[in-house]
């Protein structure tokens, strides 16, 4: 295999596209003894993986692995759950106070102030017309905001390919660590 085509590999490894082939193509040309001078650093990295990866792979680990994973997620769901029934209580006991402050209260029912409903309505029309003139004034401020958005949408793609890698590599010293233990 060619130099320039590990090394295209290689960087779609990095980026987390690689194919299962890729990655065995990746793994083999590393235990091999003709690795190219400057990818030697690399090689320990893909011992190890192999390492990880041979058909000895210890059943209780990854049943503590998935436990441990079942776990937290049962333990966000729960605590999300809480917190919807807490927010939901709250509002409901502020509902209820203010109905019965509102059937408590000895005042007037409510009443029209135009008794015309086209004065109504062209008074609706101007003070919404009124308002909407402040929000426009208060949008053209958030423009550069925008701006600032759709700059950082190319970071943010980058940002969660590199999150991605360092997840992978949590996972694997986390799994070294277990290995060691044993």
């Amino acid at each position: 295999m060619e130099l320039k085509e590990i090394k295209q590999i290689l960087q779609k490894y990095w980026e987390g596209e690689t194919t299962d082939q890729e990655e065995r193509l990746l793994t083999d040309y590393f235990n091999s003894n003709n690795i190219a001078p400057e990818l030697q650093q690399e090689q320990p990295f893909f011992a190890g993986l192999a390492e990880l990866t041979d058909d000895k792979r210890d059943e209780a680990l990854e049943e503590d692995i998935m436990n441990h994973i079942l776990e937290q997620e049962h333990r966000e769901k729960t605590h999300y759950r809480w917190l919807w029934q807490t927010v939901s209580g709250i509002a409901a006991a502020l509902m209820i106070a203010i109905l019965a402050v509102n059937l408590t209260s000895n005042q007037k029912p409510w009443q029209d102030t135009y008794s015309n409903p086209d004065q109504a309505y062209a008074k609706a029309s101007s003070t919404l017309q009124y308002v909407a003139g402040y929000y426009q004034k208060g949008m053209k401020g958030l423009e550069p905001v925008k701006t600032i958005n759709q700059a950082s949408t190319p970071l943010h793609s980058s940002l969660n390919k590199l999150e991605k890698g360092f997840q992978e590599i949590q996972k694997v010293e986390i799994i070294n660590e277990k290995l060691k233990k044993q």
